[in-house]
């Protein structure tokens, strides 16, 4: 990654300063903020912030966090180094300083990465390269999306790692899927249980139950009106055939009685 060396240590107001609209991180927990607020108001902001200038106005790259806690502890200024960046730049930045702060769950990191290729039409390739990642792993990564928002949730509450998640994703079938997280979950299964179940739940292949008819009651009724057509038929024609029907709770029966000896009615 080439920047300008452009660079300067300045004493920035507070309300020059905006949140860089590529920030990874969407989550500032009030008490965390807290905490650092009164810590600045004791020692100061030991770390300056780094910013772009945009117009009027700086837009940060990294310490947003310092930048919320130093206006949450009322200060009016911030140290602040300025250095010219383009957009692009600023969108990696922001994404490797969370990343190297440990600031993002890797799902979190699976989708700023994701949205950082989406809004600057990047490839996978470059992105890597930037990141410092290798092209696969930056693969990996983005394939973590394929899981739900639910199954994201429930990963992360259960404390599961990222192989824990990279293993379910080889189950297509996202109901199976979701009984595998269970049963890793109900059994405690570490990584290499959970490949193992997972190639277990691969092997076996989901039986198809074949549709079973159901008839209706106006479809009984249907059959039972062909059969009282049949005999009239019949009976149009000369040949004295006789229905009886019975009726239970159970089932219909019908008796068609239809004399060998057809004798005319004419």
């Amino acid at each position: 990654m080439v920047f300008s060396e452009k660079k300067r240590l300045i004493e920035l107001a507070t309300d020059k300063i905006v949140p860089n609209p590529a920030q990874p991180r969407k989550d500032f927990p009030k008490e965390e903020l807290e905490q650092l607020a009164e810590s600045i108001r004791q020692n100061g902001v030991l770390q300056p912030v780094l910013v772009r200038r945009d117009r009027d106005r700086y837009v940060l790259i990294a310490g947003e966090r310092r930048w919320r806690a130093s206006r949450m502890a009322g200060l009016h200024t911030i140290p602040a180094i300025v250095q010219d960046f383009s957009a692009k730049d600023s969108a990696v930045l922001a994404l490797i300083e969370n990343m190297q702060r440990s600031d993002l769950n890797y799902f979190e990191e699976a989708a700023a990465i994701y949205a950082l290729m989406r809004d600057r039409s990047m490839t996978q390739e470059e992105t890597a390269r930037r990141l410092g990642m290798s092209q696969p792993a930056l693969a990996n990564k983005i394939r973590l999306l394929r899981l739900s928002g639910e199954e994201q949730r429930i990963i992360l509450e259960n404390r599961l790692t990222e192989r824990h998640a990279r293993a379910l994703l080889r189950i297509d079938d996202p109901i199976r899927r979701v009984q595998t997280l269970k049963a890793v979950i109900d059994r405690g299964l570490n990584v290499a249980q959970t490949d193992a179940l997972v190639r277990e739940v691969l092997e076996v292949k989901p039986q198809t139950p074949k549709p079973k008819r159901t008839f209706i009651a106006k479809d009984v009724r249907l059959f039972l009106n062909t059969i009282d057509h049949a005999v009239s038929a019949m009976k149009d024609a000369g040949i004295r055939a006789v229905s009886q029907r019975t009726e239970t709770d159970d089932y219909f029966e019908c008796v068609v009685r239809i004399p060998k000896i057809h004798s005319s009615t004419r």
